[in-house]
C-alpha cells in the first residue's frame, strides 16, 4: 500500500531496540529506558525541518557564520497517559520545547476515544506541534488529539509513534492527509480489541507495571 505520507525510521539502533521493547521478558525499567532511548533517536528523523538562520559567532579561534535554530521551535503534545513514554526522550533532545497534554482514554466497548484533559501552549499555532504516543492502533485516538490540535490553532503537526497498524494508517490519513506519520515499524493487523500483532502489548501497562 503507497503511503506517502509516512516515514518508517529504521535506523539500526531504532529497529534493535524496538525488538528488544517488543520482548515481553523485558521488565518495566528496561522497557521505559528503551523507549526513551527510541524517542530521542526518531526525534531526529521528526524535526529534521526546523528552520534554521545564519549567525555570526567567534570560536577560541576566528569569527565564523554558523547555523542556528529560528523563530518559535517545537510543542512536543503528549496523549495521555502512554504519550509520556515517549515524550521525555524527545525532551532530552529538545529540552526548551514547550510541552502539551491531551488526556484520552478508549472506549472498551466503541473503541471511541472519550476526551477527559487537554493543556496547550497559549502559542501552539507558532510552532511545530509534535504529538507523540507509542502505538497507533485504530487510529480514532490520534485523530480526535490532531482535531484538538487544530481546534487549538496548530498549523504544523506531525506524529509519532512507535509501531503502527494499517488500520490505523487508513483512517489517519483519511482525516488528517496533511499531517505525516513518524513510525518505527508497521505491523501487521488490529484484533478485535484493537491490539497491533504482533505489536508489544498494552504500551502504558508496559511502560508503568500496572499489569
Amino acid at each position: 500500500m503507497d503511503r506517502p505520507n509516512v516515514t518508517v525510521v529504521d535506523h539500526p539502533l531504532v529497529q534493535h531496540k524496538l525488538t528488544l521493547l517488543r520482548d515481553k521478558h523485558t521488565p518495566t525499567a528496561q522497557f521505559r529506558q528503551l523507549a526513551r532511548e527510541i524517542s530521542l533517536l526518531m526525534a531526529y528523523e521528526v524535526t529534521r525541518i526546523l528552520p534554521l538562520e545564519t549567525v555570526q559567532i567567534e570560536t577560541p579561534l576566528e569569527p565564523m557564520q554558523a547555523p542556528r535554530l529560528v523563530g518559535k521551535k517545537l510543542c512536543f503534545v503528549s496523549i495521555l497517559r502512554a504519550g509520556n513514554g515517549i515524550l521525555d526522550g524527545m525532551l532530552d533532545l529538545v529540552p526548551s520545547a514547550r510541552v502539551g497534554h491531551v488526556g484520552l482514554f478508549r472506549d472498551p466497548v466503541t473503541l471511541t476515544p472519550v476526551e477527559y484533559y487537554v493543556k496547550l501552549p497559549e502559542d501552539v499555532g507558532e510552532r511545530l506541534a509534535v504529538l507523540v504516543d507509542p502505538m497507533l492502533a485504530t487510529g480514532h485516538s490520534a485523530c480526535a488529539a490532531v482535531a484538538r490540535l487544530k481546534q487549538a490553532g496548530a498549523r504544523e503537526i506531525r506524529f509519532t509513534c512507535l509501531i503502527a497498524a494499517p488500520e490505523g494508517l487508513l483512517v489517519f490519513g483519511q482525516e488528517h492527509p496533511d499531517v505525516p506519520v513518524f513510525t518505527a515499524a508497521i505491523d501487521r493487523e488490529l484484533d478485535g480489541h484493537g491490539y497491533i500483532h504482533p505489536g508489544l502489548g498494552d504500551a502504558g501497562d508496559r511502560l508503568y507495571g500496572t499489569k
